[in-house]
């Protein structure tokens, strides 16, 4: 990855996080969609699968999605628990903005670096 050396592991960590962001926010839209199931992405395996490939693979991304197991599923086969996916959803936008914050800071020790200050 080229940017490696300027944001590390923190890119990855950001494109990650904004895909689970997005598989969470599906899971809470189909609340009450019968037979709907629940995913999630393992941030780790993802993270992981991102660092050794050396960037953000699509395919190492569906291999790291996996289905929810349910607490307790719905009469009609759904298997989100709303509770559950909330708390996933807060948790992750908190890492998301953790890493933006980091990578803003990164950029303006760059831009302050290519000035002289």
């Amino acid at each position: 990855m080229a940017n490696d050396s300027l944001f590390g592991v923190h890119a990855a960590a950001l494109e990650v996080r904004s895909q689970r962001m997005g598989v969470l926010a599906s899971n809470i839209a189909n609340a009450s969609t019968p037979g709907y199931k629940a995913k999630d992405i393992d941030f780790q395996e993802a993270l992981g699968a991102a660092e050794k490939d050396s960037g953000f693979d699509a395919q190492a991304m569906q291999a790291a999605t996996k289905f929810r197991v349910p607490l307790e599923m719905s009469m009609d086969g759904n298997t989100v628990d709303l509770a559950t996916e909330q708390t996933a959803f807060a948790e992750n936008a908190i890492g998301y903005q953790t890493t933006l914050s980091f990578l803003n800071g990164r950029i303006g020790q760059i831009t302050r670096a290519l000035k002289g200050e």
